[in-house]
């Protein structure tokens, strides 16, 4: 019977990772592995444990969805991220982006950050508002760095195997800032609080727009997942859904029925990550 449930277990965390990470994952990880060098972040620091942990197949999804409710951010995604014709690829190159920085060496993560930063310049374009945008921005950069590490740090609060304390969700902050800084972020929080106030800041200026809710549908309705794959996934979904604040949901015409959230919801999301924390072992 162990012998079944491990092997069990390895076929489905090979399948999870070959998705997640994408062809070269294995040779990634081979290579922030064995490289020697400086890293930028210790062994059992805050943001090791959080990037590491299952928790961010639920946060992650959060993240897009936070993010989507900036029309510029959101205008930049949808024309030039392939989330719709090459989702699974856009999700491998930003777990990948996301090793390389808080694994890999130093050079790992300058390289990494270099790669995103060239991408970015050449990101430009009109949202359907009229207004002019551009990736490398650092005010929209500021937005999208916040929604992110918010919805990383939340959903391990929730879902993760041992929450933080209060300085070491500070800690991550600071640690996360590092790689913000190096993307063009001007001033990353550095703090939880720090974090809350630019989150706060960014308020006036997100609405749910046509792009968004189409997002919102896509995301978390329409996945190009097999049939079987389809429950679970609906359990990460909603759990994500139910971790965004409350003002965001009207905007993107999501649900929110706190009783069943707190209970059902929040019960099959743990069991979820669980499952794949489990499975990726």
């Amino acid at each position: 019977m162990t012998i079944g449930l491990n092997g069990m277990r390895q076929r489905v965390g090979a399948s999870l990772f070959e998705r997640v990470a994408g062809p070269d994952g294995a040779a990634n990880r081979d290579r922030i592995d064995t490289t020697p060098g400086p890293r930028w972040f210790a062994e059992g620091s805050a943001i090791r444990r959080v990037h590491s942990d299952a928790s961010m197949f639920v946060g992650g999804l959060r993240a897009l969805l936070l993010q989507s409710l900036h029309p510029l951010a959101m205008a930049a995604v949808a024309g030039h991220s392939g989330y719709r014709s090459d989702p699974w690829g856009r999700l491998q190159r930003t777990s990948t982006f996301l090793a390389m920085t808080t694994f890999g060496t130093a050079q790992h993560a300058e390289e990494a950050i270099a790669h995103v930063r060239a991408v970015h310049e050449r990101i430009r374009g009109t949202a359907p508002d009229g207004r002019a945008y551009r990736a490398a921005d650092p005010h929209l950069l500021g937005w999208v760095h916040a929604a992110e590490i918010d919805s990383f740090l939340r959903c391990y609060q929730r879902y993760g195997p041992k929450p933080l304390s209060s300085k070491e969700c500070d800690s991550y902050v600071a640690d996360t800032a590092r790689i913000a800084e190096g993307l063009g972020v001007l001033g990353p929080p550095r703090s939880r609080a720090d974090l809350a106030a630019v989150l706060d800041a960014y308020r006036p200026e997100l609405r749910g727009t046509a792009q968004a809710r189409d997002t919102a549908r896509f995301l978390l309705f329409k996945p190009p997942l097999p049939l079987l794959a389809r429950a679970p996934y609906t359990a990460l979904a909603s759990a994500a859904v139910a971790a965004l604040p409350p003002w965001s949901r009207w905007p993107l015409r999501l649900p929110y029925f706190p009783p069943v959230e707190r209970t059902a919801v929040q019960l099959a999301g743990h069991g979820i990550v669980g499952l794949l924390r489990w499975a990726m072992a």
